[in-house]
């Protein structure tokens, strides 16, 4: 089991001044909110599930934020208590949720850091992704951080366009810890050409992604 201690302290690290985030158990179940359903969910999902709602609170409560729901909409998003901008995400092993007041979309992924299987990079990596990969020392896990980050922009600014997209409509560009993903293509209120930033890390077999749109 990762240590969750050391998972939020590198969240804490790459997120945004004056964000908080918080961890959950996604094994076990946690108490719901009226309002918080996920019709017909397996006991492992719902568990999940209930963990994202469970962190989401407590870091809502770090900023001093009241208790409040956080429903699921029908395109199965987080629907976030006016003014508060968050994201929730999962392992096998762990859930972590970040929220930060305002209107800006934020972008959190986490991933088993392991060798994303060459059979999907195809359909993640664009050309010059992965040539990238390739130079790394670990290119498996590389094209892993690049589906991770992808999915954190992806999130970010999905608050804004509420729009679905491939991933050939954002190209990664990494340098250091830090990261940027343009938009490819007009996706609108987004620009071509338009970035996300974003920082990455690893920490206990993880690979950790946070954008901010």
């Amino acid at each position: 089991m990762p240590d969750p201690a050391r998972l939020t302290e590198l969240a804490r690290r790459l997120l945004p001044p004056g964000a908080a985030v918080a961890a959950a158990d996604p094994a076990r179940s946690h108490p719901l909110l009226p309002g918080e359903v996920l019709p017909g969910a397996l006991p492992s999902r719902l568990a999940e599930f209930s963990a994202g709602r469970h962190a989401a609170r407590a870091a809502m409560m770090a900023l001093g934020l009241p208790l409040a729901a956080i429903p699921m909409a029908d395109d199965r998003a987080p629907i976030w208590p006016e003014g508060v901008a968050g994201a929730i995400t999962h392992s096998r092993s762990h859930c972590l949720a970040a929220v930060l007041s305002g209107a800006a979309g934020l972008g959190l992924d986490l991933e088993e850091d392991v060798d994303l299987p060459v059979d999907l990079w195809s359909t993640i990596l664009l050309p010059e992704e992965r040539d990238w990969v390739l130079r790394q020392d670990h290119p498996g896990r590389a094209a892993t951080l690049v589906f991770s980050a992808k999915e954190a922009a992806y999130k970010a600014q999905y608050a804004h366009s509420l729009s679905l997209f491939g991933f050939d409509t954002l190209r990664l560009a990494f340098q250091g810890d830090a990261f940027a993903a343009m938009f490819c293509r007009p996706v609108s209120p987004f620009a071509a050409g338009d970035r996300i930033p974003g920082r990455w890390g690893r920490a206990e077999g993880h690979v950790l992604t946070v954008a901010l749109a």
